[in-house]
C-alpha cells in the first residue's frame, strides 16, 4: 500500500490531498522565500492519527512538515524536502479552562482568534496573551516558535507560559511534560524536569506538540495609550530604560516611518492598564511625570491629540500597528525580527535605514520592548509578488538586517533557512554538537521538518 493510501486508511479520503491545488497551497507562505513542494497534505483530528501518521512516516522515510497558521512569513512551515504537510488546524478543540489556577488546556489548532473570543465570551475576567499577527495563528504555534503577545512587556514572551505539553515524538512515542505527566492537572510545568525547551524554538524538529497548557491573566477594567515623540534616536535606550524600570506597562512599542512626514521620528507607545481607576490613574500620571523630566526636560514630547484611528490600531488586541508599514502594491511583507540588547537600538535604528534605502525601500520600524528589558527589533520589508526583482531585493535586504543582527551581538526571532546558517555558524561548537544530538536522539530518521536547524548546511 502506498503513502497516500495508508493516509487515506488513517483520516479519511476528505482530509488528505496530494492534489495540484492544495500541492501549491501547502509548499510555500506569504513572505519572499523561495516554495518548497509539498507530496501530501493531511489535517489529523487527534492525537492518535498524528501518532499514526509520524509512524507511517517513520516506515516509510517521508518527512513531515507540521504546520500551524502557516503565517511566519520566514518558510518555517514549508517543506524543504517533500513530504507529508500535517496541518494541525483540524485539532481545534478548547479542553479546559480552570478559572481558579488561570491556565487553558487547548489542542495545537486552536487559533488567536478562538481563544479570545472564547475567553471573552465564558471568562470574560480573563485573557491570554495575543501577539500582533492574523487571527489565524494559531496559540501553539506562536508559543513554539517563542513568539510575544500584547502583554509581553508585564509577563515575558510567550514560551515562557507554558504550563504543559503532549508531544508525539518523531518515533510515534506520545509523552507528557510537567503537571499533566504525573497527574490530571495542567497547572505548571515545574519543579519537574524541563523537557519543554526540547520542544520550544526548533520549528517541528523535534516533535509535533498535540496539545498545550498555557497560563491566563487577569483582564483588567481600564486600559489606553499614551504616546510620547522624539526625534533624537540617541535618546531611546535609557528612555526605554526608564519606562521599564517604573515596570508598569502592559504593553510597550516604538514605531517610525518615513511616510507621512509627521511619522518620520521617534514614537514610544505605552498601553496602560489597571483594574481600579486610581491605579490606572497612578500609571498614566507617573509616565506623564517620567517623560517630562526625562533627559532633564523638553526632550520628548507627549502627543496630546492622537487621531483616533491611531488610538484604535494601538489599543486593538492584537495592536495592528504593522499595517502602516506595506507601502506597496503586491501584498508582499516580510521582516527580520531581530532581538536586541536596547543599547544597540540607535546603531541598527540608523544602519537598518541604510539597508531600506540601498533597496529602494522606504523605512518602516514597528519594535516591542520585551522583559529584560531587550526588544524585538523589526527590520520591514514590503514588495511586490508578481515582481521577481522586488522579491530578490527583499531577500538580500532580510540577508543583511540578518547579518547586522548577528554582527550587533542580537539574535534573529523565528530565522530563514539563511538566518538559521548564520546562527550555526556563530555558535559555540559544543553547543552546536548538542544540538545535533539532540535531534539524533529524538529523530533517527530524520523525517521531522528537515532542512531547519540542520548543521550540515555549514560550509
Amino acid at each position: 500500500m502506498g503513502v497516500y493510501e495508508s493516509l487515506v486508511n488513517i483520516v479519511g479520503a476528505e482530509r488528505v490531498s496530494r492534489g495540484q491545488e492544495e500541492i501549491y497551497f501547502y509548499s510555500r507562505d506569504s513572505g519572499a522565500q523561495p516554495p518548497g513542494k509539498a507530496d501530501y497534505v493531511v489535517l489529523p483530528k487527534s492525537t492518535q492519527e498524528v501518532q499514526e501518521i509520524v509512524m507511517l512516516a517513520n516506515r516509510e522515510r517521508v518527512p513531515i512538515t507540521p504546520m500551524g497558521g502557516g503565517f511566519t512569513l520566514s518558510s518555517l512551515a514549508v517543506p524543504k524536502k517533500g513530504g507529508i504537510v500535517l496541518d494541525m488546524k483540524g485539532m481545534n478543540r478548547i479542553l479546559e479552562v480552570n478559572e481558579t489556577s488561570r491556565y487553558a488546556v487547548i489542542e495545537a489548532g486552536v487559533t488567536q482568534a478562538a481563544l479570545r473570543s472564547y475567553l471573552k465570551r465564558n471568562y470574560p475576567d480573563l485573557q491570554h496573551s495575543t501577539p500582533e499577527a492574523p487571527p489565524a495563528v494559531t496559540v501553539v504555534g506562536n508559543v513554539l516558535i517563542q513568539g510575544h503577545g500584547h502583554i509581553s512587556p508585564r509577563y515575558g514572551v510567550n514560551s515562557e507560559m507554558i504550563n504543559g505539553m503532549e508531544v508525539v515524538l518523531p518515533t510515534g512515542e506520545i509523552c507528557k511534560i510537567g503537571a499533566c505527566s504525573v497527574g490530571p492537572s495542567w497547572f505548571t510545568r515545574g519543579p519537574l524536569p524541563e523537557l519543554a525547551g526540547l520542544f520550544v524554538g526548533w520549528y517541528g524538529t523535534t516533535g509535533v506538540v498535540t496539545k498545550l497548557g498555557i497560563r491566563l491573566y487577569p483582564r483588567p477594567k481600564y486600559r489606553d495609550v499614551f504616546v510620547f515623540s522624539t526625534d533624537d534616536v540617541d535618546l531611546i535606550p535609557e528612555a526605554i530604560a526608564g519606562v521599564t524600570r517604573l515596570d508598569l506597562v502592559e504593553d510597550f512599542f516604538l514605531i517610525s516611518q518615513e511616510k507621512p512626514d509627521w511619522m518620520n521620528r521617534v514614537f514610544f507607545v505605552l498601553i496602560l492598564s489597571g483594574h481600579f481607576e486610581e491605579e490606572f490613574a497612578l500609571k498614566r500620571d507617573l509616565y506623564k511625570r517620567f517623560f517630562r523630566d526625562f533627559a532633564g526636560g523638553g526632550k520628548v514630547e507627549f502627543v496630546e491629540d492622537l487621531h483616533p484611528a491611531l488610538r484604535k490600531r494601538f489599543l486593538d488586541v492584537p495592536p495592528l500597528a504593522a499595517l502602516a508599514a506595506d507601502f506597496r502594491k503586491g501584498g508582499g511583507f516580510e521582516y527580520t525580527g531581530a532581538i536586541f540588547p536596547i543599547e544597540k537600538v540607535p546603531e541598527a535604528w540608523r544602519k537598518g535605514i541604510e539597508i531600506a534605502h540601498r533597496y529602494g525601500m522606504l523605512c518602516s520600524y514597528v519594535h516591542q520592548v520585551l522583559p529584560g528589558p531587550s526588544i524585538m527589533f523589526g527590520f520591514n520589508y514590503s514588495f511586490n509578488r508578481a515582481d521577481k526583482k522586488d522579491i530578490e531585493n527583499t531577500r538580500r535586504a532580510l540577508k543583511e538586517s540578518n547579518k547586522l543582527t548577528y554582527d550587533l551581538g542580537g539574535i534573529v526571532w523565528k530565522g530563514e533557512l539563511g538566518a538559521q546558517k548564520m546562527a550555526m555558524e556563530r555558535m559555540d561548537s559544543n553547543t552546536l554538537r548538542l544540538i545535533t544530538r539532540v535531534k539524533g536522539l529524538l529523530d533517527p530518521n530524520g523525517i521531522m521538518n528537515p532542512g531547519n536547524w540542520d548543521p550540515g548546511d555549514i560550509s
